[in-house]
Formats: C-alpha cells, structure tokens, sequence
C-alpha cells in the first residue's frame, strides 16, 4: 500500500469512532477503508453508501454483486475483484459469465434480466450514455428505483476501484491475478 497504515495508538479520536463502525458492520478494517480513514469524515459517508448498495439497494443481490464486477473490470481492480467474484457466482451470476468478463469478452447471459442489466452498465461506463433501446430495456426490468441504483452501484464501485488502484491496496498475494493484461498495478501485453 502506497500510505501508511494508521496506527490505531495514532487515530484521532473521529477516525477511531469511524474505525469502530466499520469493523462491527463488517468484521473489520480492511482494503480501502485503511486508506478512506486518512479523512474519516470521506470514509464515514462512503462506507455508508457502500452499505447500502451493497447490502440494501432495491437491485437483487446477484446484480449488485455483478455491478461491482463490471466496475471492478473496467478498472482493472483485482482486489475488489478477487473479493467478489465469488460472491457473485453464489448469487446466481453464471461462471462462464464471470469468466468473460474479466477476460474483456461479452458475456452470454440465459436471464434477459442479467443481459440487459450488463449492458446498460457497460454501455454507461464505456460510452458514457446509454441508448434508448439499452434504457428502455433496462427500464423495463428494474424501473426507475433500479436504474437510479445501478447508477449509484457504478459510481461508488468506481470510485472504490480508483482507490484501490491509486493507492495499491493489498492484491492479496494468495490469490491468482483475475486479469490476463494486468500485473500488479500495471498493463501487460497480452
């Protein structure tokens, strides 16, 4: 990791208090959040929101594990990958699927409901619009709730990905690097 860890002897008394929250919600202080704490009121308001899109969102658990995936790929965050993928495959993503896209491949999905929510995501964070037909697509399955919270799902995984990678968090050396065209925190030739 490119900071230091925060000593827990060294804390403020504000990111103690942040420190705390977050290891009871979840077991622990890990990954970003030992970044996020350098401004405990950022980490606070962020692992907020991380909750609720994680756990709380109106999107059913499989496609919020599958949003944090698309993002997590198109930011080549191996960590955030390698902490979810699984996840994501209990949850009713199919392997194969899962396979694809960190192989940078499109995904074949039997649920039409799982198709158009990848390609709403995806046409959103490569494109930065999204078709009407993609919209109204995905408008159709998830309503407005849904896609207000996919959106939110894309901007806070992303921003999660850019943390991890800005400052080289932990890429769990017991792990096999999830992408073929990246090592460490650089691109390979494939």
């Amino acid at each position: 990791m490119r900071l230091p860890l925060i000593n827990p002897d060294d804390m403020t008394l504000r990111q103690r208090e942040v420190a705390e929250r977050i290891a009871g919600r979840r077991g622990a202080v890990r990954g970003p959040f030992r970044v996020w704490l350098n401004s405990p009121e950022l980490c606070d308001k962020v692992e907020s929101l991380g909750a609720f899109l994680r756990f709380d969102s109106s999107l059913p658990l499989r496609l919020r594990e599958l949003s944090l995936l698309i993002a997590a790929r198109h930011f080549d965050a191996q960590y955030s990958w390698n902490a979810h993928w699984e996840k994501a495959v209990s949850s009713g993503i199919p392997a194969d699927a899962v396979r694809a896209i960190a192989a940078q491949e499109t995904p074949s999905f039997d649920n039409e409901e799982d198709a158009a929510f990848y390609s709403f995501c995806t046409e959103l964070l490569e494109n930065h619009f999204v078709s009407p037909e993609t919209f109204e697509r995905a408008l159709a399955f998830f309503g407005p709730e849904g896609l207000v919270d996919a959106v939110g799902s894309l901007g806070n995984f992303s921003m999660l990905a850019m943390c991890l990678n800005a400052f080289e968090v932990d890429l769990q050396a017991d792990r096999e690097p999830p992408f073929p065209d990246i090592r460490g925190y650089a691109r390979v030739e494939r």
